[in-house]
């Protein structure tokens, strides 16, 4: 059934989680909400929270792109004109999936508002053609721990329901774009360190699937991306260690960064500040998000 107005909600993401590159990640309670109106004649998107003033209010917004894009994959007439208004409480380039927020907004709007019914899989698809990276996108989509894998031209996705983990995101005011922080991987890895990464990855769903913190602190380590990336984030390292020293169960790249997340213990709010004094000894100033998993993915509502 077709409508005219949509509000569209899509979570945060943490991808990469530890040994689980481009293969895990988790939705987190922090969401960007969007409503879509359908008007006679032009494309304005108006955003509040974070992003205000960066984001393009134009067609070259990346949710209006993908809101066009479902109409052309599926050989829709577009609409002639869109208000968009965002209220955003992810911060852009972060590592916590931004841009897959966005993708999504656009494609689960662009569906409500023609009325044509894709499946989740397409919509998946889709997502993964715009955004390129399936972790994000699957987390935004189903919630909960996604595991994916490419099976040729298809993404194979699968939801895991948590109980609910407390995260700890420190953000350092940085740049890492992703294209940087994926330029800084070797093209071709140690035999050895696949191995260590694949144990690895399936014991983090485990522990995840069961809350169990002592088997996070054993599996959550990785040689294929975070010894690479923390060299581009001054006193990256130093912060994962101080989260540990302070109570984490773990400490890792959020996505490729600069984001970092802790899975504390004890006082989440004690983690956050060891981890923002080690970056501040580096002069980059950091702020703090204490989260926690969510097993909602993005909705759709009037």
């Amino acid at each position: 059934m077709k409508r005219d107005k949509v509000t569209v909600c899509v979570p945060a993401t943490s991808a990469n989680l530890g040994p689980g590159f481009d293969c895990l990640a988790l939705a987190l309670d922090l969401w960007n909400r969007a409503v879509f109106t359908l008007k006679s004649s032009g494309f304005h998107v108006e955003v509040h929270g974070e992003g205000a003033g960066q984001i393009a209010p134009n067609r070259q917004n990346l949710m209006v792109r993908a809101f066009l894009y479902f109409y052309e994959r599926f050989n829709i007439a577009a609409p002639r004109g869109l208000h968009i208004h965002c209220t955003n409480q992810v911060p852009l380039g972060s590592g916590l999936g931004s841009s897959a927020t966005a993708v999504l907004g656009g494609l689960l709007a662009a569906q409500a508002l023609s009325g044509y019914p894709a499946s989740q899989q397409e919509i998946l698809k889709l997502a993964c053609e715009l955004e390129g990276h399936p972790d994000n996108v699957a987390a935004a989509l189903l919630g909960g721990l996604a595991i994916v894998a490419w099976d040729k031209n298809e993404v194979v996705a699968r939801r895991i329901e948590l109980s609910k983990v407390c995260a700890v995101v420190v953000l350092p005011s940085m740049k890492l774009p992703t294209q940087a922080a994926r330029a800084a991987l070797p093209k071709e890895v140690p035999l050895k360190d696949a191995v260590y990464n694949l144990g690895r990855a399936a014991l983090v769903v485990e522990a995840l699937r069961n809350g169990d913190m002592e088997l996070l602190s054993q599996c959550m380590d990785d040689r294929l991306h975070q010894p690479y990336r923390l060299e581009m984030i001054p006193g990256g390292k130093a912060a994962l260690a101080a989260a540990r020293g302070a109570g984490a169960a773990a400490a890792v790249i959020s996505g490729a960064g600069p984001a970092l997340i802790a899975f504390p213990t004890g006082d989440p709010e004690q983690v956050a500040e060891a981890m923002q004094s080690e970056l501040s000894r580096c002069s980059l100033p950091a702020r703090r998000f204490i989260l926690s998993t969510t097993n909602l993915g993005a909705s759709v509502g009037d």
